[in-house]
C-alpha cells in the first residue's frame, strides 16, 4: 500500500499488504486473547484505556502529522482529532463500569434476577479515511473495554494511521491480540465475516459498503452496526441569531476539507433572513484559508484523492447544468493537487446531485423557504437521516422542530458532532445502531438474564 500525500503528490511510504495467511493468524490471536481478556476485571480494562489516552497525548504531534500526510486534514484539525480520541478514552475509563453494571429486575421473594453484560468476542471494524483516528477510537474505546477484542480493517490510503493506532494499544500495555490492525483489501472482508472466529462487525462508510457487510454478516446471523452517509440539513429560522448561524454553518460545512458524513450540507433558510444569512455566510466562507495542510493557518486542505475532487466537481457541474447558481467557488483551484474551493450554490433544482446525493466536499447548497413547515419538509426530503442542525432563539421552538426532523441526532443552535457522552448514529440510508455513550458500549454484548432461585 503506497501512501501518496494529497498535498504534494509525493509517495510518503509503502506498506506491505497482509495476506490471507496473516488474517488467519490474526483471527487465531484474537480468539486466544479473548479467552483471557473477557475475564480481566472491568477496572483493569479501564486502567489500560486510561493509559491509551496518555499514549495518544504523548504522541499527539506525530499522530496528527501522519493523518495530515495521508489524507490531507489541516494539521490543527488533526491535533484536535487526537485529543478527541484521548477524551473518549478518558470517558470510558471513568464510566465503563457504571455502563456495564448488572441491572436488577423485580423478582419473586427469595430470588434475584438481573441482566449482566458479557462480551461477544472478536469484532471487525471497517473504517474510513476521513477521520482516521476518531472513527477507530469511538469503536475501540467502548467495545474493547466491554471485553471484546478488535480487528481493524482501515481504508487503504491511511495504513500509517492503522499501524499507529495498533501501536497506541501496544504501548498502553494491552495483551497481544486484543487489538490488531490488518492492512488488507476489501476482498478479504467477506471471508472474515463468514469465519466463525469473528462474532460481529461495525462499519463506517458508504451505503454500498454497508449493504455488503450487512448482507454477509446477516447470512451468518452476526450483529452489525453501520454508520453510513449523510446529507444533513442546517435549518435557519426567522428568529435565529443569523450571525452565529452563518459563522458556525461555514465551519460545519468546511471542516475536515468538507469531507464529513455529519457536515452541514443543505442550508435551509427562512425567507425573512435569507438575504442576510447568505451575505454573512459568504463572508465567512470566503474568509477561509485554503492551502498547505501542514500550515497551522490553513482552514481547508486538499481533497484526499484526485478522484474524489473529480466526483465532487461532476456533482457541481451537473447541478449547475440543471439550474443551480454558483455564488462562490465552483471550479477546481488553479494549483497543483486536488484543491477545491469552498463553494456555495443557490436556486437548487429538486433532484439535482447537490440536492439528492451526498456531497462529500466543501460545497454548500442553500435553499430559501417560506415558513417553518416548509423548512421541516425540505429537511426531511432526503433518503439519509444522520444529523440535523436547527437555529432559533426560541429554545422551546427549537426542541419542537427538532422532534419533527427525521435523523439520528438533532442539535439546536449548534453544529452536528459526535461526543462520547451521547449516543451517535443514523436512520434510513444513514445506517443503524448507535456508537458512544452507554448505548455504544452495550451494542456488542450479550444482555444475559440471570435468575437465581
Amino acid at each position: 500500500m503506497d501512501v501518496i500525500n494529497p498535498a504534494t503528490g509525493e509517495r510518503e511510504a509503502t506498506y506491505e499488504e497482509d495476506t490471507r495467511e496473516d488474517v488467519d493468524a490474526a483471527l487465531d490471536r484474537a480468539t486466544s486473547a479473548f479467552g483471557e481478556w473477557r475475564d480481566r476485571s472491568i477496572r483493569d480494562r479501564e486502567h489500560l484505556l486510561d493509559a491509551a489516552g496518555s499514549v495518544l497525548r504523548e504522541n499527539k504531534r506525530e499522530y496528527a502529522e501522519t493523518m495530515t500526510r495521508e489524507m490531507g486534514k489541516p494539521i490543527t484539525q488533526a491535533l484536535a482529532e487526537v485529543e478527541k480520541c484521548a477524551r473518549a478514552c478518558d470517558h470510558y475509563a471513568e464510566h465503563a463500569s457504571a455502563y456495564l453494571d448488572p441491572e436488577p429486575h423485580p423478582s419473586p421473594p427469595g430470588s434475584t434476577v438481573k441482566t449482566v453484560y458479557e462480551p461477544l468476542g472478536a469484532v471487525l471494524a471497517v473504517m474510513p479515511w476521513n477521520f482516521p483516528f476518531w472513527q477507530v477510537f469511538r469503536f475501540a474505546a467502548p467495545y474493547v473495554t466491554a471485553g471484546n477484542v478488535g480487528l481493524l480493517k482501515h481504508a487503504s490510503n491511511v495504513p500509517g494511521c492503522a499501524r499507529a493506532i495498533e501501536e497506541v494499544f501496544r504501548e498502553a500495555g494491552y495483551p497481544e491480540g486484543v487489538f490488531q490492525s490488518l492492512l488488507i483489501s476489501s476482498d478479504l472482508v467477506d471471508d472474515m465475516l463468514a469465519d466463525d472466529r469473528l462474532r460481529a462487525a461495525t462499519l463506517t462508510g458508504s451505503g454500498p459498503a454497508g449493504r455488503a457487510v450487512a448482507s454477509t454478516a446477516g447470512e451468518q446471523l452476526k450483529k452489525t452496526v453501520l454508520e453510513l452517509g449523510g446529507s444533513d440539513p442546517f435549518v435557519v429560522l426567522e428568529d435565529a441569531d443569523v450571525e452565529a448561524a452563518a459563522e458556525t454553518g461555514a465551519w460545519a460545512r468546511n471542516q475536515n476539507n468538507g469531507q464529513s458524513c455529519i457536515a452541514a450540507k443543505r442550508f435551509i433558510v427562512h425567507t425573512d433572513v435569507y438575504d442576510t444569512f447568505l451575505d454573512r455566510f459568504l463572508g465567512e466562507i470566503e474568509a477561509l484559508t485554503v492551502g498547505d495542510p501542514m500550515d497551522e493557518e490553513t482552514d481547508v486542505g486538499p481533497q484526499a484523492r484526485q478522484g474524489l475532487l473529480d466526483d465532487l466537481h461532476e456533482q457541481v457541474e451537473a447541478s449547475v447544468a440543471s439550474g443551480a447558481r454558483v455564488v462562490t467557488g465552483g471550479d477546481p483551484m488553479d494549483r497543483d493537487r486536488a484543491y477545491y474551493p469552498p463553494t456555495v450554490l443557490t436556486d437548487i433544482p429538486e433532484g439535482s446531485p447537490v440536492d439528492a446525493e451526498e456531497v462529500f466536499g466543501p460545497v454548500a447548497a442553500v435553499y430559501e423557504v417560506d415558513d417553518e413547515a416548509a423548512a421541516v419538509e425540505k429537511a426531511n426530503d432526503t433518503e439519509f437521516g444522520l444529523g440535523a442542525s436547527i437555529w432559533t432563539e426560541n429554545r422551546d421552538r427549537g426542541e419542537r422542530v427538532a422532534r419533527r426532523i427525521d435523523a439520528g441526532c438533532v442539535y439546536v443552535n449548534q453544529l452536528v458532532k459526535s461526543d462520547p457522552r451521547v449516543p451517535f448514529g443514523g436512520i434510513n440510508e444513514s445506517g443503524y445502531g448507535r456508537e458512544l455513550a452507554e448505548d455504544g458500549i452495550t451494542e456488542f454484548v450479550n444482555r444475559k438474564t440471570v435468575w437465581v432461585e
